[in-house]
């Protein structure tokens, strides 16, 4: 009977021990993830020589290919310009949240280097690659974009020394964004202050219909020098690590 005994209550302290310890693991992993989500993100853009359209984005294509098998745990989005003036059809490449020490830390770079001067580099010319810091104090949304099949994309540029004034305005109205809604910083890459806002979306018809909700407030239209307004489209063959979120 001792024994019996034994045999019984012994079950139910692992229970109550190691399922405990179990939950605490999982939280205490679910908590490392969300602190590797770092601040910095990585934008830059290419087009295809005359003539090498379908030569670029197969290469493009190898090029990713080598990312995979590389092990590469960095998130790629790729998208298309749809919408524009002067950037139609170009490719915009991107990562999200890094920390510096990540994004400082690509995977086998010098072979990375090699894949892309054979793949993607003979059909392409290179036009911006700018490291953007995430602003969340003027965003609605945690820096990673939702990988939706549609994308608003709102470069500005400021006049010298309206950085502050800019951002404490954005900031103001940031409890009415109603849907995603991402800001990025330039840090390094090109002329400063400029900045990067990201809306994703599932539908064109989404984005249209938030036509009104895209305009910046009043009092910063004096700060700016330059602003575009862009359509993304997402180019689901063009992802690593990155799953696309189907239209509903």
């Amino acid at each position: 009977m001792k024994h019996g005994w034994i045999r019984i209550v012994l079950p139910a302290v692992l229970v109550s021990t190691v399922f405990p310890a179990f939950f605490i693991a999982q939280i205490a992993q679910t908590a490392q993830t969300e602190q590797a989500i770092g601040p910095y993100a990585r934008i830059a853009i290419m087009r295809a020589l005359d003539g090498h359209t379908v030569d670029l984005e197969a290469g493009y294509i190898r090029h990713l290919e080598w990312h995979r098998e590389a092990k590469d745990t960095f998130r790629w989005y790729s998208y298309t310009v749809w919408a524009s003036t002067e950037r139609q059809r170009w490719i915009i490449y991107a990562t999200f949240g890094h920390t510096a020490a990540s994004l400082s830390n690509p995977i086998s770079p010098a072979e990375d280097e090699r894949d892309n001067l054979l793949n993607v580099l003979p059909h392409a010319q290179f036009l911006g690659n700018g490291v953007y810091e995430f602003l969340s104090g003027l965003s609605r949304g945690n820096g990673v974009p939702t990988p939706t099949l549609r994308a608003e994309y709102t470069t500005v540029e400021l006049n010298q020394g309206a950085g502050k004034a800019f951002e404490v305005a954005l900031a103001a109205e940031q409890s009415k964004l109603q849907g995603e809604t991402l800001w990025y910083r330039m840090v390094v890459g090109g002329n400063t202050p400029s900045y990067v806002r990201l809306r994703p979306r599932a539908t064109l018809a989404a984005i249209l219909d938030e036509y009104a909700d895209q305009a910046l407030p009043d009092k910063v239209s004096g700060l700016i020098s330059k602003m575009t307004v862009e359509t993304l489209n997402l180019r689901p063959n063009m992802l690593v690590n990155v799953t696309p979120e189907t239209a509903r």
